[in-house]
């Protein structure tokens, strides 16, 4: 079995100021852009087997600047679902709920079409996505690269550790950056996190 590379898209206008960016389709500032071009030498010199991307621009027009190809686009790869805190900062929320932490607290009902998520369904779509991973490594040769978001991302390596979807809080993760999973001794481990290039 190969790696498995997780990728959270560049920068965005909604990640720099810390407002919670879910459904919300907020594209790449130049930054952004630079930052994932600056993962082009750190994933493209794997042999890579596999590509899975999220549905939201942020992170398909990532995947488009590394330069990876034969992407397949799959829904359980986008962000949290905030609900009623889409677009808005912890420090905005802390006003109101002073103690408040989105792994523990989770998010208050957004408009029916997005009533926001519990961190127990994250960890159940991030079970789906280990299962789609699992299922490519036994067909393909080479590295699984995901392409996605910095909470979904922090949940899935939770889950692939074998922890509770809650302790996703324990990773912090930087847009730009690459991880790598993987197994020593038949035992899932980070290999590698919050990699950025070579200044």
């Amino acid at each position: 079995m190969g790696d498995l590379f997780l990728v959270r898209h560049g920068e965005t206008e909604w990640s720099r100021s810390g407002r919670h960016t879910g459904w919300s389709d907020v594209p790449l500032t130049e930054r952004g852009r630079q930052e994932a071009r600056g993962l082009v030498p750190l994933v493209r010199s794997h042999r890579i087997g596999a590509v899975l991307v999220s549905p939201l621009q942020r992170a398909r027009e990532t995947a488009e600047l590394i330069g990876l190809h034969d992407v397949r686009v799959d829904a359980d790869l986008r962000e949290w679902d905030y609900g009623g805190y889409e677009g808005v900062t912890t420090v905005e929320i802390h006003r109101e709920r002073p103690d408040w932490f989105l792994f523990r607290d989770g998010v208050v009902p957004g408009p029916p079409e997005h009533p926001g998520e519990s961190v127990e369904q994250v960890g159940e779509r991030a079970d789906r996505i280990l299962a789609k991973v699992d299922a490519a490594f036994a067909n393909t040769e080479g590295c699984v690269v995901l392409v996605a978001h910095g909470h979904f991302l922090r949940v899935l390596t939770a889950r692939w550790l074998g922890l509770p979807p809650s302790e996703g809080a324990l990773f912090q993760l930087a847009t730009g950056t690459l991880c790598r999973l993987g197994t020593e001794h038949a035992r899932p481990v980070i290999a590698a996190w919050n990699v950025r290039p070579p200044a």
